[in-house]
């Protein structure tokens, strides 16, 4: 039941930039994994202009959905619902039990696998490696949240 009508409009309008930035995200996430992400495409970066752009565009693409739906679409959707917010991780497991995301610590995983793949790009091939695939395993859930909010928004 809709407790706050303000916010269920911001929801929906925070729910259509979250299925543009989903099919950008999904766009990256198919070229630049048409093969694993391996250290030694890692190294190649600095040789490879467009690479480096996909591995950036990605990045920037996961780091921007997951806080479209972490930092302003739960939050909203909370509040919609009459629901007070509170702290991140609190927004998360209250997420969580509504059924809206899978696993809230998964979601505190996702946020600190972004800060490193920023951190660590040039540092070390096999951590970004290891990072941008752990990312991509990520995507998915990305999607299937934007789709529960959708779904629990309408």
């Amino acid at each position: 039941m809709i407790a706050d009508h303000r916010a269920a409009e911001r929801l929906q309008q925070l729910l259509q930039l979250a299925e543009r930035e989903l099919a950008h995200l999904l766009l990256t996430d198919r070229r630049l994994f048409s093969e694993p992400f391996t250290p030694v495409r890692a190294v190649q970066l600095e040789r490879d202009p467009d690479l480096a752009e996909r591995v950036d565009a990605f990045v920037a693409r996961f780091g921007r959905l997951q806080d479209t739906l972490g930092d302003k679409a739960l939050p909203t959707y909370l509040v919609a619902h009459g629901e007070r917010i509170a702290t991140f991780i609190d927004n998360l497991d209250r997420a969580e039990r509504l059924g809206l995301i899978r696993d809230a610590q998964q979601w505190m995983d996702m946020r600190k696998l972004r800060n490193l793949m920023i951190r660590e790009y040039v540092e070390d091939p096999a951590v970004l490696a290891s990072a941008l695939q752990a990312a991509h395993a990520f995507v998915a859930e990305l999607a299937a949240v934007v789709e529960r909010l959708r779904s629990a928004a309408s």
